[in-house]
């Protein structure tokens, strides 16, 4: 069922309107568990649409096998999704910045106060036990599918995390963390909640978003909320911040990798050159700090000194 929980008069005579699909079994017992996923708090960022997508088709698909709630936000910041931009065109704000939000604010914080409001309603059910926030990367970094998560909250987290058929869970110490996330104010609320990261702004992997999808409905299996058939899903990494490596760049020019997100690299292995366009000159050769994976490479080519090239995750 389509339902509307948030709608905004905006100028001339236009609405903005944020939409759920709520799929909920035939036979309402009373005891059904709750899933919510949400997507593009960031207008840029397609991947978690296809996500959401790609679930309600498969549902759709064998709605027998459906013995929970599924409620799916593809898109709670429209106006962003429509105007291609990251933040909410207008006042340029990051609506991941403004939850809980405000019934009395401004258009963006109200609709973060109303989508807050109805993950944890149990006006019409019971209130979400989970809740996955769906991202892709932005428009400068390629990222692998990735859990990002507080350390804080892992024990609640974690079995929910470790089904999700990810490659990475990047577990954050909880200081680094600010609040105004639409996930660390539901885990102030008391539903379970994480972040995927995966891709890049602006763009759908297929691969990785269906490898998502398989360890959401494993994650739904192991809520009681699917009955269907799973597909395996892979056990990953556990990842801290000691472990993760961050390539910067010593130079300006453009960034020409010769790895890609996924590859093993040795340290000092030459992962990239950032040349000179004017001069035909390679201006820095871009080596490895470290062995490991690579989780994240620049997808943006233009770069300045200082610009973010790579991230590699180490096994300790």
């Amino acid at each position: 069922m389509i339902e509307t929980i948030a709608r905004v008069n905006l100028m001339v005579n236009e609405v903005l309107k944020i939409k759920k699909n709520r799929l909920t079994p035939d036979i309402i017992t009373g005891n059904e568990k709750r899933i919510a996923l949400v997507s593009g708090i960031y207008g840029d960022e397609l991947q978690g649409e296809f996500v959401c997508y790609e679930v309600i088709r498969r549902i759709k698909e064998d709605y027998a096998s459906l013995t929970g709630i599924v409620d799916v936000y593809p898109c709670v910041n429209p106006l962003a999704s429509e105007a291609k931009t990251r933040e909410i065109p207008g006042p340029e704000l990051d609506m991941n910045q403004l939850f809980p939000g405000a019934k009395s604010g401004a258009m963006g914080e109200y609709a973060a106060s109303c989508i807050i409001d109805d993950i944890i309603s149990e006006e019409d059910g019971p209130k979400a036990s989970f809740c996955l926030d769906i991202h892709g990367s932005n428009m400068y970094l390629e990222e692998i599918l990735q859990i990002r998560l507080n350390d804080d909250v892992v024990d609640d987290i974690m079995p929910f995390a470790a089904k999700l058929n990810t490659d990475m869970i990047w577990v954050h110490p909880s200081t680094q963390v600010k609040s105004g996330s639409l996930v660390y104010e539901l885990n102030q609320r008391g539903v379970p909640s994480c972040v995927t990261e995966s891709c890049a702004a602006y763009m759908i992997d297929q691969a990785e978003g269906l490898q998502l999808v398989d360890g959401i409905f494993a994650v739904m299996k192991q809520m009681g909320i699917w009955q269907g058939e799973i597909n395996p899903v892979r056990n990953p990494m556990v990842a801290y911040d000691n472990q993760i490596t961050f390539v910067n760049a010593e130079s300006s020019g453009m960034f020409i990798p010769t790895v890609r997100v996924h590859d093993m690299v040795d340290a000092g292995m030459h992962i990239g050159s950032v040349v000179n366009i004017l001069t035909g000159t390679v201006e820095e050769k871009v080596v490895a700090p470290r062995s490991g994976m690579i989780c994240g490479i620049r997808d943006y080519p233009a770069i300045e000194m200082g610009s973010l090239l790579a991230r590699i995750v180490s096994p300790d």
